[in-house]
């Protein structure tokens, strides 16, 4: 039997997929990674439990599987940074995460200079603390460390170089899909660029080289995994999703609910003009090629349920949601916006934080645990609705998956706002199955998606609101992001 491991280095845990030719999962492994804090909106984590957690999960996908895979393929959080040394391999800093606010003043005073506008057209992102490349800058702070990168003893790169590096003793490469989420990378020429670097005092040298998502990059080596496997595919996690959701032409578009929510439309060959507050970021082709995708993101969707869970405890388990959810016909006028590190697309506004509206003596958990999932489907319309005003590009029904997906009421809720059908595959770990899809195609195991995805089932959920009680929904969020914003907004007296 042929089959591929899957390596998927997320925000909260590491889970690897043995994933047979047929598409069904033979093996699954998880770990999970602990989170730091050290500053209030700094957010982090240790690059050595990444590589750590990545192996034990791998090992464990392995032994349950019963069988030795052909390849592997590896997809990430993407923006984290880690910085370590090239002969040693040994981290400098913990890894600063896509979540991490510490560079928010950084971009206001490049946006204050005038540099926001240069940077979109060249990197096809807004200038936000969420990418890479402040916070690479912020890591070379230190003379000590910058003196280090310039003189050739430091890499860097986002978590798949780091797991690429650690697992083959020290090749340093990336993919297209997580340089164009640097902000150092050129869209239009699908290369590093030499102005941003310079910009934000990046030597060249610390960056990785860029090869394709789908292609043998390095061999594993054996004492990893008990042989020698080639590293066959990389992909940065929402597009290895979209890739494994089977959208790989313009128009068909995917929504991945975990930590954040993350949506992405598939633009095709020619790069896009976003709307006002979206990115244009590198997706697969057909063939694992680089071409365009418009993007959004929400930063906090199944992150507010955790919060819930672990920080208020109003919830002994995630899965519990959904069944307060459906024990009240109605949020009983609360609105939640878990702005907890800032609002994302459309409005990318760093300095707001969560906010609660609507509160009365009358309302409860059931309440509040509703309007946090209903935050996740309100987010998705703002993204959709603006992505698909931009570029005219027509989307028929969105592809869903991660863990929120799983939620019956969620997704019927979500179909319901954005009066369009979702589509659910029955397998929703689409991020390890397109990292899977993208390694099979380069070691033979499949020729091409089609040969996989074809096979896959999913379920379908078909809007079912009357139009006015949509609006209706829609106008209470609306007006508590402008709360929001409000809040995020105010000058001091």
């Amino acid at each position: 039997m042929s089959s591929i491991l899957a390596l998927d280095q997320g925000t909260t845990g590491s889970t690897a997929l043995v994933i047979h030719q047929d598409g069904t999962v033979l093996g699954r492994g998880y770990r999970e990674i602990s989170q730091h804090f050290p500053e209030p909106g700094w957010v982090e984590h240790d690059a050595e439990e990444l590589v750590v957690s990545t192996v034990g999960a791998a090992r464990e996908a392995i032994e349950s599987s019963g069988e030795q895979p052909v390849a592997i393929g590896i997809t990430n959080q993407r923006e984290t940074v880690v910085l370590w040394e090239r002969d040693t391999l040994r981290p400098v800093h913990r890894a600063v995460v896509w979540q991490d606010r510490r560079t928010s003043a950084r971009c206001q005073v490049l946006r204050e200079q005038g540099r926001e506008d240069w940077i979109r057209e060249r990197t096809g992102l807004l200038l936000d603390p969420y990418f890479s490349a402040t916070k690479l800058e912020w890591l070379l702070r230190d003379d000590r460390i910058r003196k280090r990168a310039i003189a050739g003893e430091l890499q860097a790169g986002t978590v798949d170089s780091w797991i690429v590096a650690r697992l083959t003793g020290g090749r340093h490469v990336t993919d297209h899909t997580n340089a164009s989420r640097t902000m150092l990378y050129s869209l239009d020429r699908k290369a590093w660029d030499q102005d941003l670097c310079a910009l934000f005092g990046v030597p060249m040298e610390l960056l990785p080289e860029i090869t394709p998502s789908s292609g043998v990059i390095g061999e594993c080596a054996r004492e990893h995994f008990g042989a020698p496997l080639p590293i066959a595919g990389i992909a940065g996690d929402q597009q290895a999703a979209l890739f494994g959701q089977g959208c790989m032409i313009p128009g068909t578009a995917k929504n991945t609910y975990g930590t954040g929510a993350f949506l992405l439309v598939h633009a095709g060959a020619s790069r896009p003009k976003p709307g006002a507050g979206l990115l244009t970021t590198i997706a697969c082709g057909p063939r694992g090629e680089p071409q365009f995708a418009l993007e959004g993101s929400v930063f906090i969707a199944g992150a507010a349920i955790q919060w819930l869970r672990d920080g208020l405890g109003l919830l002994e388990s995630a899965v519990e949601s959904e069944a307060l959810a459906c024990s009240v016909p109605d949020t009983g006028g609360v609105s939640f916006v878990p702005a907890f590190v800032g609002l994302g697309s459309p409005h990318w506004e760093a300095n707001a934080r969560g906010t609660i509206t609507g509160l009365t003596r009358g309302s409860t958990r059931a309440h509040l645990v509703r309007a946090a999932l209903e935050a996740m489907a309100f987010g998705t319309h703002e993204l959709l609705t603006a992505m698909i005003a931009g570029p005219g590009l027509r989307v028929p029904a969105l592809r869903v998956d991660g863990g929120a997906s799983t939620n019956d009421w969620l997704m019927q809720f979500q179909a319901d706002i954005l009066g369009m059908p979702v589509e659910r595959p029955a397998m929703v770990e689409t991020t390890g199955l397109g990292a899977a899809l993208l390694a099979g195609m380069a070691s033979g195991v499949w020729s091409s998606p089609d040969s996989l995805l074809e096979a896959l089932v999913c379920d379908r959920f078909e809007p079912s609101l009357e139009e006015a009680g949509r609006e209706r929904l829609l106008a209470g969020w609306a007006r508590a992001v402008r709360t929001t914003l409000s809040w995020a907004r105010e000058t001091e007296l």
